[in-house]
């Protein structure tokens, strides 16, 4: 297990879900972490565990807004006073809603776009000038880049092009040795399942749908997915600019014969 001490880290929608597992690896690890959620009583039960497990030196959660671009200026300066220099920004802040496209309006649209897109952006903007030369930044992307969904099709756009900025980011930050990346989940066991306003019969419903289409026919972990951006924030140096699926090969085609 690789030992993080001396390294410090930065994850936005950390609170709960994928974000927290990477979190809470880095932490066991003696990594210093700054994370953010935008629920208060997300916020406030990982403030309180953190005190309880005594991470509080090392752990510090802020509520923050993605999508609110004062939200992104003020956490760069927590990021700054708190940390100074970061060995890692993971772009974990995600939204979405099963929406048909005839239903989706303006405002259900710019809101998808400014938690996924305009706030990944900006938020890398703000804290690239905190990375260290040699860091690394891995995004959250989504199976849902390359498989068509009915209800998803503003969502899917909108990863789709923080997939495209992991590449232009990429490429921008070659000079100072600063590794770009994404990981993109599928079926991912986590209470929300990535979706606002489910029902536990609508979670049971997608659980049942994610297992049967999902070729290793189970939902991923989010430890999973975890050391996936784990690897690639730390072990994979000679990668930049990728997408590495965690998603029991969905996104790739298989094919499994029945029987199988």
């Amino acid at each position: 297990m690789s030992d993080y001490t001396g390294k410090k880290a930065v994850v936005t929608g950390g609170t709960h879900g994928m974000g927290r597992a990477v979190v809470d690896a880095l932490l066991a690890r003696g990594a210093e972490v700054v994370f953010t959620g935008n629920n208060e009583a997300n916020v406030e039960r990982a403030r309180a565990e953190l005190e309880r497990d005594g991470l509080a030196d090392r752990g510090h959660v802020l509520r923050s807004d993605a999508a609110d671009l004062d939200h992104v200026d003020r956490l760069a300066k927590a990021v700054e006073d708190r940390l100074g220099t970061v060995d890692l920004l993971h772009v974990n802040v995600g939204y979405a809603a099963l929406e048909p496209f005839h239903l989706v309006t303006p405002e259900s649209y710019d809101r998808v776009f400014d938690v996924n897109t305009k706030g990944a952006f900006f938020t890398v903007q703000r804290l690239a000038p905190l990375l260290g030369d040699g860091g690394a930044i891995i995004f959250t992307t989504s199976v849902a880049n390359d498989t068509g969904n009915t209800g998803l099709t503003v969502y899917a756009g909108a990863k789709a092009a923080v997939r495209a900025f992991a590449k232009g980011f990429a490429t921008e930050l070659l000079p100072r040795g600063i590794r770009v990346n994404a990981v993109s989940p599928g079926f991912i066991d986590t209470p929300s399942m990535g979706f606002t306003g489910f029902t536990d019969q609508d979670r049971a419903a997608l659980v049942a749908a994610g297992d049967a289409i999902t070729p290793m026919k189970r939902h991923g972990t989010v430890d999973e997915v975890a050391r996936a951006v784990l690897f690639l924030a730390f072990d994979a140096t000679f990668t930049t600019g990728t997408e590495l699926t965690v998603d029991g090969g969905l996104g790739h085609g298989l094919a499994v014969m029945p029987g199988q």
